[in-house]
């Protein structure tokens, strides 16, 4: 039995003008110490899928469908049930560090908070496991950094503690958010060096957000390609790098600079992401894809199986077709 199953997620916000689907039927399983990765642009539904199961989804959001974790759905959970289990065995590591942190206590405090709710230890006990959780995300000097506010700290540095505020409870699920967003290229493979370290050390399961392939390739088994609030693509990593079958994911990956690729301009992906609040009939991604024909403009295709039930994709196109296209016009 899987470790997180989520069936049918729906997320959607009520705003004045209309209601907004941000998230169109998402299903998903992470088994005990598996990475999975979601990727997509900037609205695509990536991380209201993950806030709806933590319970975290802003006052005009409702979330649908199930995410079962130990035989409980979070969707719809009670305050006092999520309580108990965010934080303790579900944990989240947010985009902004800076935002996240509260910036009028200190990191002691905001680390020490967690282990005396969950794990009811004496405030000296939870410094001490505080430290030591510093030190494991490699933070120098941890026992005075502790002593610190959130702005005294680099970027890099409140990264690592937002990190070590996550693994204090060795949560099973670790949720991150974009962790590597604004960090320079260095601070970035030290963050994803230290999460595959972390997960080795405490097997913990992660689900990883991201817009960035090159952070996927580097640290996920499962991929999970979003756009429109709605599955494109869903395989292990080392096909969906070798063989994408999706004109999404076939964008995206040639929209990556290669470091064996001589010059040449970036192909991007022209257009514009749909407007949620109405969203196209067919295919959210038609009015951006060359390969579209009348019929996705009208009918959305289902998320089929592809070679089995591993490989999932949502397209009209022949599989063939778009891997055969993607090889004889990709960088290699």
């Amino acid at each position: 039995m899987p470790l997180l199953e989520v069936k049918d997620l729906q997320v959607e916000f009520r705003t004045h003008d209309a209601s907004v689907r941000a998230v169109n039927g998402v299903n998903f399983t992470l088994e005990e110490g598996e990475t999975l990765g979601i990727v997509g642009e900037s609205g695509s539904g990536k991380s209201q899928s993950i806030l709806a199961m933590m319970g975290l989804l802003a006052s005009n959001g409702r979330a649908r469908g199930q995410a079962m974790y130990r035989g409980e759905n979070l969707i719809g959970m009670s305050h006092k049930a999520m309580n108990r289990i965010r934080g303790n065995r579900l944990s989240m590591i947010f985009q902004d560090p800076m935002s996240s942190l509260n910036p009028y206590l200190t990191i002691e405090r905001q680390m020490t908070e967690v282990l005396e709710l969950h794990k009811n230890v004496t405030r000296r006990e939870a410094k001490k496991r505080a430290i030591a959780m510093l030190e494991a995300v490699r933070i120098p000097e941890a026992a005075h950094r502790i002593s610190q506010y959130p702005h005294e700290l680099s970027g890099g540095m409140r990264q690592r503690v937002m990190i070590a505020m996550a693994l204090l409870c060795e949560p099973e699920v670790l949720f991150a958010d974009e962790p590597t967003t604004a960090l320079d290229v260095t601070v970035q493979a030290q963050i994803l060096q230290l999460l595959r370290n972390l997960q080795h050390d405490f097997g913990t399961s992660i689900v990883l957000i991201t817009h960035d392939l090159g952070v996927v390739a580097g640290l996920c088994e499962q991929v999970m390609v979003m756009y429109g609030g709605r599955v494109m693509e869903q395989c292990d990593a080392s096909t969906l790098f070798s063989k994408p079958s999706h004109p999404y994911t076939i964008g995206l990956l040639r929209a990556l600079p290669r470091l064996d690729h001589d010059g040449g301009e970036l192909t991007g992906i022209p257009g514009n992401p749909p407007n949620m609040a109405h969203p196209p009939a067919g295919c959210p991604f038609h009015e951006r894809c060359a390969d579209a024909t009348d019929d996705c403009a009208t009918n959305a295709p289902a998320l089929k199986a592809v070679d089995g039930v591993h490989w999932l994709r949502a397209c009209h196109r022949p599989v063939d077709e778009m891997k055969t296209r993607y090889q004889e016009t990709s960088h290699v």
